[in-house]
């Protein structure tokens, strides 16, 4: 029988933090895990150093009976974690050893089985159809049972808040029913997610007062309090922690791991990760978002990307003398960073700590910092908005230095048709007309959209003498329209358009801005800016001229 305490962890079998991404995660609306998903997921989790892994409902689930299988063929190689399979108890009227479904957890071959089990003397009356003494039969049977297979078991008492102030004594006759028939732990779920955390705290506290029992906590966001709730229990008392992965769940979710574990080191300094993993939890959790194919969340805490970015200038002349005024922890403990973002709300600290962050002395030159905060507050007034558009605001700055522009080009004009063909198809045309290194060029292509035309004419007149822009490539493009002057969204023709363009190449991507009355001019400034980036950085490879031709713009 494989282990069934975590390994590697300073506190070890003292606490838990148990994973519940792969079954409680993964009904969230918008998941479907593969179970080479669900494998892949097991190892980020194992890697990061959680110490339970709950992998899905053996028998139940297809996928899940799957996903054992294969773990226990060898394709799943735990170095810290344990695997667990969840699952119920026995059926009313049925031995647990002739349940096909505690048969199922036993096949799973897992070393820890979680079983489920109402503890709400309304779930049980009405639910289940059976009485609160078969209910109690049905835990302890099936965890003497599961534990004379040589299992370790944890219990989780469903909707056991909701039921404790509905009938407290039914409640923790549910519990003693399974840790007296061998149960480690008695987990505490707030199944409905309508718990807040003085209450949980309350409730934790009377219950290990009064079982003096092992005791987990299990809460659902519905009140946008799970990891608060969950971190609560634990200062109550709890030594058993569930989370899924960035809160993936049914509903509004569950505890978020990251932010769980984030408080747990940082806030209580409970070491509840092996040595060196805590560095790890930006890089997991957007791993885990890339597998569950749901864009990582910029505002999640301790690991979203604006989780330590700055934008008020007030704030930035407080990081400016020490990052810790504004930053409650260093962000790159958990292996983010932090960002500061320039805006019309910028002051100068601002943009000098974020040209800092570029690469750029602005603090050696103070008209040139002048130059960005009221160059930066203007254009903001008119629809700009850089802190979605790093690139175009570098380029912004090294101007204000008065470095050269990094426009491979100069513009004599540029020409967009759009052509609506009898076959119905609509097809877009664009003719620039460069000046490059001296020389005039003309190059017309097609495209599916007068942006794709315009950046293949460009790419086609460019190329050539740049042939680093085959690698070059436009990834994204989004526009929004907004009122006139720059404020709000706007309604008809007469609407400004931001526009803002993604990038890439082998070794990154970068996002630039246009804003202007027509769309397709919008497009073009960003395009331009984004050609200018791809020509800085190649530039400073070394492999781009150091003195291109001025963009007549």
């Amino acid at each position: 029988m494989s282990r069934t305490q975590p390994a590697g962890t300073p506190l070890g079998d003292a606490f838990h933090v148990y994973d519940t991404t792969l079954r409680d995660g993964a009904q969230r609306e918008g998941i479907s895990y593969s179970v080479a998903d669900k494998l892949a997921v097991a190892r980020h989790l194992d890697a990061l150093g959680v110490g339970f892994i709950e992998g899905g409902w053996p028998g139940a689930l297809p996928k899940d009976t799957e996903f054992f299988v294969r773990a226990a063929a060898g394709e799943l190689e735990l170095r810290h974690a344990v695997l667990v399979a969840f699952g119920s108890t026995r059926r009313a009227g049925l031995t647990a050893s002739a349940d096909p479904q505690v048969r199922a957890l036993l096949d799973s071959q897992a070393p820890v089985v979680t079983l489920v089990a109402k503890s709400d003397r309304r779930h049980i009356e009405r639910a289940l159809r059976t009485d609160v003494a078969e209910n109690c039969a049905m835990v302890a049977d099936t965890v003497a049972f599961l534990r004379a297979e040589g299992r370790r078991v944890f219990l989780d008492a469903e909707h056991f808040f909701d039921g404790y102030r509905h009938d407290a004594d039914t409640a923790l006759r549910v519990l003693e029913a399974g840790v007296t028939a061998g149960a480690d732990v008695a987990v505490l779920c707030d199944t409905n997610g309508g718990m807040l955390p003085l209450g949980i705290a309350e409730v934790v506290a009377q219950v290990a007062q009064r079982t003096g029992f092992r005791l987990g906590i299990h809460c659902q966001d519905d009140t946008g309090c799970a990891v608060a709730n969950s971190v609560a229990a634990v200062q109550a008392g709890a030594t058993h922690v569930q989370c899924t992965a960035n809160g993936y769940g049914e509903r509004a979710g569950n505890a978020d791991l990251f932010a769980v574990v984030g408080n747990l080191v940082t806030k209580l300094d409970m070491p509840v990760l092996p040595t060196g993993s805590f560095g790890e939890l930006t890089r997991t959790s957007h791993a885990l978002a890339e597998i569950a194919n749901i864009a990582p969340d910029t505002h999640q805490a301790y690991v979203g990307a604006s989780a330590f970015a700055h934008k008020a200038g007030l704030h930035a002349s407080a990081i400016k003398v020490a990052s810790e005024l504004y930053n409650h922890m260093d962000p790159e403990v958990v292996g983010n960073g932090q960002r500061v973002l320039v805006t019309e709300m910028a002051g100068r600290a601002s943009v000098e700590l974020k040209g800092n962050e570029l690469g750029l002395d602005l603090a050696s030159h103070p008209e040139a910092v002048s130059t960005v905060v009221s160059t930066v507050k203007q254009r903001e007034a008119q629809g700009w908005t850089f802190e979605a558009a790093d690139a175009s605001l570098e380029l912004l700055m090294r101007s204000a230095l008065g470095e050269q522009d990094a426009v491979p080009f100069a513009l004599e004009s540029y020409r967009v048709i759009i052509e609506h063909r009898a076959d119905g198809v609509v097809m877009s045309e664009a003719t620039v007309k460069l000046i490059v290194d001296g020389e005039r060029l003309i190059a017309t292509r097609e495209g599916n959209g007068p942006v794709n035309a315009l950046d293949a004419a460009l790419r086609a007149a460019l190329t050539p003498s740049r042939p680093w822009l085959e690698d070059v490539e436009l990834s994204d493009f989004k526009v929004r329209l907004l009122a006139p002057g720059g404020s709000g969204m706007g309604h008809g023709t007469d609407a400004v358009t931001r526009v803002l363009v993604e990038s890439s190449d082998h070794a990154g991507s970068w996002t630039t801005i246009g804003v202007h009355g027509n769309v397709v001019e919008a497009s073009w400034l960003a395009l331009v800016d984004a050609l200018a980036f791809a020509a800085l950085r190649e530039r400073s490879a070394g492999s781009v001229p150091t003195a291109p031709a001025q963009a007549g713009l």
